[in-house]
């Protein structure tokens, strides 16, 4: 039995239905019995004519392995078993093994990537909230300044009025020929 893609384990698992007549409704009773579990539509679709030309509509995980285990008993090693087929489930038993144990770190790299979200998030909301207030620090030494700027300009404007005022009463002023000698 070489099972090498995707589209040989569905020709072979149909091979095997037909061999056993096996119904829809017994396959997924031997998924279950494994402790996996397989829709009566996905089983439908993978029993259906012409599935093995579209392989890549089943995912091996979910819905190959649960019934190559279930119909092949891919996974138990047994003591009729020749060398070769012990051979070729230890292997792929360590394969599941190993499958597993990546699919646990990735979920934890992704728990600890989540975790660091978070934290950074959380700096960037720190930083984004100190920002806001020393922007609102910054807008009001501006309104300030603009406040004493406004008064000097005013402040001036009466003083160059002034100043005015007075230079024109100093040259109008009849006296002024007699301050000088």
């Amino acid at each position: 039995m070489n099972m090498t893609s995707s589209r040989d384990v569905i020709i072979q698992l149909k091979e095997v239905q037909k061999e056993r007549n096996l119904k829809q409704s017994d396959i997924i009773r031997m998924v279950t019995e494994n402790g996996d579990y397989v829709s009566k539509s996905t089983v439908s679709r993978l029993f259906a004519d012409g599935s093995e030309d579209h392989p890549e509509k089943f995912r091996y995980e979910i819905t190959l392995r649960p019934i190559a285990n279930a119909l092949l008993d891919m996974e138990t090693i047994e003591e009729t078993d020749d060398m070769d087929t012990k051979a070729i489930k230890t292997v792929l038993k360590y394969k599941i093994e190993r499958i597993e144990e990546l699919e646990n770190e990735i979920e934890k790299i992704k728990a600890s990537l989540d975790k660091e979200k978070v934290k950074y998030h959380e700096k960037l909301d720190k930083e984004r909230e100190q920002f806001c207030i020393s922007l609102d620090y910054f807008k009001e030494q501006v309104r300030l300044k603009d406040e004493q700027l406004k008064m000097y300009v005013e402040s001036n404007s009466q003083l160059v009025e002034l100043n005015t005022k007075l230079t024109a009463e100093i040259l109008e002023c009849p006296k002024r020929k007699d301050c000088g000698k």
